[in-house]
């Protein structure tokens, strides 16, 4: 007799998505979990998958990943128009309105530091030639909403190790766009602009990290981080910097937005831990969009057997 044991974040079969809507919202799937052979070695992932964002458009040779969380999904209007985006307003609905004209082609991430292959790359040169997958994850706010969302990307390491690193990079540092003619939030001072982050190399090598460009099978919207956004699932969500254009590897930690503006209150490493409160609340507890009762959060987002070893013998109430 076959034993499976479920990850630990892995939800348990009730609480699955009923297959007639898990069919009816993975229709555009059909057929796509096979790649076309032959062509240019860049093939796997066509230009639409960075085009501008038209509502609706879905994004081409997109293939389920293994890790995904088989879970109900947080309904798209709330994933789409309930965000965290301050280059966009601070109200959660300012990106959503204020983002709608936000041009993403042509676009160009720049590859800096402690690295052998630097220069400005084409977003298509950079992600082009590695498979993009969709990945369903929990997410967690460190205001204590949660999500459920379906993610299309490809995983960081995979890039990385194209760039090809040299011994001295410890971490890989985030920058996104500053230009407040495209993004009026940034016309105030609410943070230092631009918006930065960063992982520590091991962090940013982790198989659950991913550079997204899509949710729900379609490009990604502008409001929810186009063209390029980076995902780090057991992290609170403001560890997933967005509107990416410098990736920097380097030998000491790196700046991050809101550790710089608030420190007591936002560490560099994020880890979602209930057992460490936010200092004006608790982070016990959780509540999903849409529902009305909390639920208790769990240690790194569920994610614990993938990323626990990672944080071994640190102090993660000093390390937060």
């Amino acid at each position: 007799m076959l034993i499976k044991t479920p990850k630990s974040w892995q939800l348990r079969e009730s609480d699955a998505t009923p297959e007639a809507i898990y069919r009816e919202r993975r229709t555009f799937m059909k057929g796509s979990a096979a790649v076309i052979a032959g062509g240019i070695a860049g093939s796997l992932i066509g230009r639409d998958a960075f085009a501008a964002w038209v509502k609706g458009e879905k994004l081409p040779n997109l293939v389920k990943s293994a890790y995904t969380v088989d879970a109900p999904l947080t309904p798209y209007e709330s994933v789409t128009e309930y965000n965290n985006f301050y280059e966009f307003g601070t109200g959660k609905d300012d990106p959503f309105d204020n983002a709608k004209d936000f041009v993403t082609t042509p676009w160009t991430i720049e590859i800096a530091g402690e690295v052998a292959k630097p220069g400005v790359y084409d977003i298509n040169d950079l992600m082009r030639p590695h498979q993009m997958e969709e990945r369903v994850y929990r997410h967690r706010c460190v205001e204590t909403w949660s999500m459920v969302v379906p993610w299309a990307g490809v995983a960081l390491a995979d890039i990385i190790k194209r760039l090809e690193p040299t011994s001295r990079a410890k971490y890989v540092a985030f920058a996104t766009l500053h230009d407040p003619k495209r993004m009026p939030g940034q016309s105030r001072s609410v943070l230092g602009w631009p918006y930065v982050e960063g992982l520590r190399m091991d962090e940013a090598m982790n198989p659950l990290t991913l550079l997204a460009t899509g949710v729900y099978g379609e490009v990604m919207p502008p409001q929810n981080g186009a063209p390029v956004r980076l995902v780090v699932p057991w992290k609170y969500g403001f560890k997933g910097i967005k509107s990416i254009v410098r990736i920097t590897f380097t030998e000491k930690e790196p700046p991050t937005s809101w550790n710089l503006a608030a420190s007591r209150e936002y560490g560099f490493y994020a880890n979602v831990n209930p057992d460490v409160s936010h200092p004006r609340w608790s982070q016990a507890k959780e509540r999903p969009i849409g529902k009305f009762f909390k639920s208790p959060t769990a240690k790194f987002n569920g994610y614990g057997e993938e990323v626990a070893h990672l944080y071994s013998g640190m102090d993660l109430a000093k390390y937060f």
